[in-house]
């Protein structure tokens, strides 16, 4: 997967949400290559090299529930690449990048790790392509990452070489926490594209995220959310949510449409900036030589003659001729100044 294109992408973290099962995560994969995702994303470590255990040894053992063998999680990139869509992971140790980099089309910087910059920098050393994502921190330190990685490996000032996630890290998040806004205030302060991570329970949010221009779409997958203790099932997206999503995305692009502010070909073809808009149109007939004020002109449909913004124009001029009442002006029908 790349960022060169405007093509929305989207990336079906499935994380922690197979609990521990393989065939689960195997059935989720399928699941979403199914759904015709861009990526199906895992996480991959060990309670030892992500907790310390003398300090939160209940986390250690949580996230050790939740994680498979080296030889599992390589059968699972096997398993999307068969299935023809690009697996991915977030790594959180150098030992099992090293391993599993040749699955790797590009490295994905959680929220939780946008300050690790001794993992940051090995990752930049290699070169690939980055998806960072931001929940816990404020503007300030995603200028201090980006700027390390950039001066850890100048091919990050390379605007298709970053993609950078609004995230809020919270599960789920608070309706009046997602903070929409944020993507809108990312794409003004960077050039790098701007991306979403959702962990809100309303698919919905992600149509709103796009439509605000989001270009990466990351969201928590599931079988389904019923009958689900294990938080990440709630905020997580089925097959049928995908798919439904994916359906709308070409008209939220075509409803977004461009930058520019200009007649569209329809409104062109149809004539309506003439016929919508309104004329100068004598109110009574004018005799030659008679002084007009505003009160000797009526405004309608459609926009003949003389326009009903220019009228202001000839107001206090001599009509150069007998003017007959709703007849269409000319500039030569009155005095020049």
């Amino acid at each position: 997967m790349h960022f060169k294109d405007n093509a929305i992408k989207l990336i079906a973290e499935i994380g922690g949400n197979h609990e521990g099962d393989f065939a689960y995560a195997v059935e989720l994969i399928e699941l979403a290559a199914e759904a015709n995702v861009e990526a199906v994303k895992f996480q991959i470590y060990s309670g030892e090299t992500l907790v310390n255990k003398d300090i939160d040894p209940g986390r250690k053992q949580h996230f050790d529930k939740f994680s498979f063998t080296d030889d599992q999680y390589l059968e699972l990139a096997e398993k999307c690449i068969s299935l023809d869509v690009d697996f991915n992971a977030s790594i959180w140790n150098i030992r099992q990048i090293d391993l599993f980099d040749d699955y790797l089309s590009f490295y994905k910087i959680g929220s939780g790790d946008l300050t690790a910059f001794p993992i940051i920098e090995y990752l930049a050393l290699k070169g690939k392509p980055m998806i960072i994502s931001t929940g816990l921190s404020v503007i300030e330190e995603i200028n201090e990452t980006i700027d390390f990685i950039c001066k850890v490996n100048p091919i990050y000032k390379d605007t298709n070489m970053i993609c950078i996630m609004h995230c809020t890290s919270s599960y789920p998040t608070p309706d009046n926490e997602i903070n929409l806004n944020a993507i809108r205030f990312l794409q003004s302060t960077f050039d790098y594209p701007i991306g979403f991570s959702n962990h809100s329970t309303n698919p919905r949010i992600l149509e709103y995220a796009i439509a605000l221009g989001a270009k990466i779409i990351e969201f928590h997958f599931t079988d389904t959310r019923e009958g689900k203790d294990f938080r990440d099932h709630k905020v997580s997206l089925t097959k049928n949510d995908v798919i439904a999503l994916k359906e709308k995305i070409p008209f939220i692009l075509d409803a977004l449409g461009h930058q520019d502010k200009k007649p569209t070909n329809s409104e062109i073809a149809s004539n309506h900036v003439y016929s919508f808009r309104r004329g100068s149109f004598p109110a009574r007939n004018i005799r030659k030589s008679e002084v007009v004020s505003l009160k000797d002109f009526v405004f309608l449909r459609p926009a003949a003659g003389i326009s009903a913004k220019d009228i202001y124009s000839y107001i206090g001029k001599r009509a150069n001729k007998d003017l007959q009442e709703l007849s269409v002006l000319s500039p030569n029908d009155f005095e020049a100044k």
